[in-house]
């Protein structure tokens, strides 16, 4: 069956997406699918699918650590402080993705969740989890959404509060990667249920 759970070099069985680096590795098996909570490692996983988008997922997680140097670890009130200036040190970061708008996107985005109450984005990026036990296991990659109804609510909602770049396969990504889903396939040894 193309797309389904394949063993790894140990053995153990995993998404077959997994495979292709020890870095994929790692994440899939440590990371993605786990549940993420508090506003600051929200915000970091937003601000990073954002930047994701047009690449490969790849690309962002080698420079997680030069991302995290360049906001301040995503604290999102040291980040709505950052200035023009700042801005222009971030164009001009080889450890970064250097797109203008993502950047743009990513501090105004923080300016925006700076005036909101503590715990308000990760209650309302957690109101979108579906129920787990409504939805079946991917047996293979074809089972697994771009997009889900959850997702595209997710995006107008918090497109609807300020946020920008998070359309609803961006959200659909941050639900997967922040475990507001479990898309890990049926065989997978990661999967959690």
């Amino acid at each position: 069956m193309s797309g389904a759970a394949v063993p790894g070099p140990d053995g153990v069985l995993r998404c077959p997406w997994a495979l292709s680096t020890e870095d994929y590795v790692a994440y899939h098996d440590e990371e993605w699918g786990r549940p993420v909570r508090g506003d600051d490692a929200l915000y970091e996983r937003l601000s990073l699918e954002a930047f994701q988008s047009g690449l490969s997922w790849i690309t962002i997680l080698r420079r997680r650590e030069g991302f995290r140097a360049a906001f301040a670890d995503f604290r999102i009130a040291k980040v709505a402080a950052f200035t023009e200036a700042d801005q222009e040190r971030l164009l001009a970061d080889p450890g970064i993705i250097r797109n203008r708008a993502k950047i743009s996107a990513t501090l105004a985005n923080a300016r925006t969740l700076a005036d909101w109450a503590p715990g308000e984005l990760d209650e309302l990026i957690w109101s979108f989890a579906p129920d787990r036990a409504s939805r079946p296991a991917p047996r293979t990659l074809s089972d697994v959404p771009a997009v889900t109804t959850e997702s595209t609510a997710l995006s107008k909602a918090l497109k609807g509060r300020g946020i920008r770049f998070v359309g609803p396969t961006t959200a659909y990504a941050l639900m997967q990667a922040c475990g507001l889903v479990d898309d890990h396939l049926a065989d997978c040894a990661a999967r959690s249920s």
